[in-house]
């Protein structure tokens, strides 16, 4: 099993239904690998594209999107598509090909310190840099994409790590040579670089699908919260996307608005959690509502531009905010 293959197994094992990409010759391996376990390859006209369906699929569904593309522009026509998942908390995993480690700084096709690129726009980084470490690293990215404050995760995964190691050996020239000191050095050398890289790859084992339990708020802040809406007079809810992240609870989120009996403001892609012409939707008067209310409950709805940063909210309300996100609470 080559390094295509241990990832196309880590995404199997991780329940990707869907790997979205535009094909090239740094990721080909992930790819083959994937369609053979039966996960559907969707080939699309632009990386950016990529991104945006592997957002959707998991904005819908809860789960990270997936998506795998090639070296250098392939990887940085993402950057559009990436930003927007992390400004929407989206859990998508992104898998770059790159060029194979020793040429890495040589001018080697493709190319690019995409560590630098990617890394301001997502939550966490990193490069492989042995076969071994693949099913480890890449379900790493699966747990941080999905913890805490869920958005985009990157990982780079050079060219000479996902094909068979004779491969690579042919690739680097590594295989044959003359007598002379220097041709001895260099084979000493590749022999060392490809030891290091290969080793105990066919020791590496996948893990168990990782399983995320939203995050809850301590008993003591609830009976808080509960507290303080038993004595407001004037109370009123607003609910943003974050608050439908766990995608199998929309339901009782729904549910949970109807029996509290609250006018309820919903924005982002919380439009729709009640339904058309629900009688405890609000649409429109947001500001002077936020004026007059009492008690404001914010669920995943940062304190942005549209809450004019919080000064739509009158001074002496009380305010309850309920998001991932310390910074978006405040």
């Amino acid at each position: 099993m080559h390094g295509g293959d241990l990832v196309a197994e880590v995404l199997k094992t991780q329940g990707v239904p869907f790997l979205f990409t535009l094909c090239g010759g740094h990721i080909s391996p992930i790819l083959v690998g994937c369609h053979n376990r039966g996960i559907r390859v969707i080939d699309t006209r632009h990386e950016a594209t990529a991104v945006f369906a592997a957002d959707a699929v998991a904005r819908l569904s809860g789960r990270p999107g997936v998506v795998a593309v090639t070296a250098g522009p392939g990887l940085s026509n993402t950057i559009t598509a990436v930003k927007n998942a992390q400004i929407a908390q989206s859990p998508v995993v992104l898998l770059g090909g790159a060029t194979a480690t020793l040429l890495k700084g040589r001018g080697a096709l493709q190319d690019i310190d995409q560590m630098a690129l990617l890394g301001p726009h997502v939550k966490w980084a990193a490069s492989a840099r042995r076969v071994a470490d693949l099913p480890r690293l890449l379900e790493q990215a699966f747990l941080v994409s999905q913890s805490g404050t869920p958005g985009p995760v990157f990982l780079e995964l050079p060219l000479d790590l996902l094909y068979e190691e004779a491969t690579v050996r042919r690739l680097y020239g590594a295989a044959g040579g003359g007598q002379g000191l220097g041709a001895q050095a260099l084979r000493l050398y590749m022999d060392l670089h490809l030891g290091r890289m290969f080793g105990g790859a066919e020791r590496a084992e996948v893990g168990p699908q990782i399983k995320m339990q939203p995050p809850n708020p301590p008993d003591a802040e609830l009976r808080r919260a509960a507290a303080a809406l038993d004595r407001a007079q004037r109370p009123l809810v607003l609910i943003g996307a974050q608050a439908l992240l766990d995608t199998a609870a929309v339901a009782d989120l729904a549910y949970a608005v109807e029996r509290l009996g609250l006018p309820v403001y919903l924005s982002g892609g919380a439009r729709g959690l009640l339904g058309r012409g629900h009688l405890l939707h609000m649409r429109h008067q947001r500001r002077a509502a936020l004026k007059e209310a009492d008690l404001v409950i914010l669920a995943g709805v940062p304190c942005d531009f549209r809450l004019d940063y919080g000064r739509h909210i009158r001074s002496h309300a009380t305010y309850i905010a309920a998001n991932r996100s310390h910074a978006d609470m405040h």
